[in-house]
């Protein structure tokens, strides 16, 4: 009996050893569900070229932007669990938890976490044109001028929208949200001066921020961008408890086989140990974390609570 019992489990757990070990036999996609050229997706496009160095296998990333980042979402959720399909999260896939009432899956439990790659904070830009130069005038002149300041971001319910309406609430300014559909048409009509503000990453406003093209005012992590050390926090600024980050980690579909989430993770770790990875996530002031599937899993819902709060206080509506 005993013997009968063992060899039901070790077959059991054969397969999915297998799974793990065979994996991956074919090109695996990883779907991110914002625009190209967005904070978010070169990471991944460097983590991903290490991955098919590794696995011997195409790994695709395909861009998959819209509703809040809820389609591409919607598109791995649906997938099948054999990890073939992934998906790039980020605060944004924890904010629309709260923020959309009717989505055809729930944001946390239909996801297997697999590790948060990393971190980085925003930063409050301004076109060159607004006549402000630090945080405390910026506050100042949109209290002065109530609904007349607009800010860009991303999309409803984006990182860079509930940063901003965070960081209104707290300061008691009213400004104007014109949602874009991506980050890369909101950087491209800040730099036009078609809107005047944003809270997007740090990583790809570096060079605008060089070049004199976008005014920095202040950063939203919890201590100073390597990348701006001369520009303060938000805290720093006056704002006490203030502190968002833009963030990236690695989802499959629920019911993905926890060998294949194991190799995932583990392969994923190595290729951020990479020096080509590294040096990027350096230039680009992303804080690399690796963390296991178990803390990210707890790292997502911290963030849903944290965003639901805000959601709730601000009044953020998706429409």
């Amino acid at each position: 009996m005993i013997l009968r019992t063992l060899l039901v489990a070790l077959a059991a757990i054969a397969p999915a050893v297998a799974g793990g070990q065979d994996y991956p036999s074919r090109p695996v996609r990883v779907v991110v569900p914002f625009s190209p050229g967005g904070a978010v997706d070169g990471p991944m496009r460097m983590v991903a070229q290490e991955l098919a160095k590794r696995w011997g296998q195409q790994v695709v990333v395909e861009n998959k932007p819209g509703a809040g980042a809820t389609i591409g979402t919607e598109m791995v959720a649906k997938a099948a669990p054999d990890g073939y399909t992934l998906l790039l999260a980020s605060q944004t896939n924890a904010i629309s938890a709260t923020l959309y009432q009717k989505l055809t899956y729930d944001p946390i439990e239909d996801f297997a976490p697999i590790t948060l790659i990393g971190r980085e904070p925003g930063v409050l830009v301004v076109h060159p044109s607004l006549p402000v130069k630090t945080f405390a005038e910026f506050v100042a002149y949109v209290k002065a001028r109530p609904g007349q300041v607009d800010y860009a971001s991303s999309g409803n319910g984006s990182g860079q929208h509930l940063f901003m309406a965070m960081l209104a609430s707290m300061t008691g300014m009213k400004l104007s949200h014109v949602p874009y559909k991506g980050s890369g048409q909101a950087t491209a009509d800040l730099l036009g001066g078609q809107v005047m503000a944003s809270i997007p990453g740090t990583a790809g406003m570096v060079g605008h921020i060089k070049g004199g093209k976008l005014r920095p005012l202040a950063v939203t992590g919890a201590k100073r961008s390597p990348q701006l050390p001369d520009i303060p926090t938000v805290m720093e600024s006056g704002v006490a408890g203030y502190e968002a980050y833009v963030w990236m980690g690695l989802l499959a579909p629920k019911g993905t086989p926890a060998a294949v989430i194991d190799k995932i993770y583990r392969d994923t770790l190595e290729a951020l140990k990479a020096k080509e990875v590294q040096a990027y996530m350096e230039t680009a002031g992303i804080e690399i974390v690796g963390s296991t599937p178990a803390e990210f899993g707890a790292f997502f819902r911290h963030e849903r609570d944290q965003w639901a709060k805000v959601v709730r206080e601000t009044g953020a509506k998706a429409d």
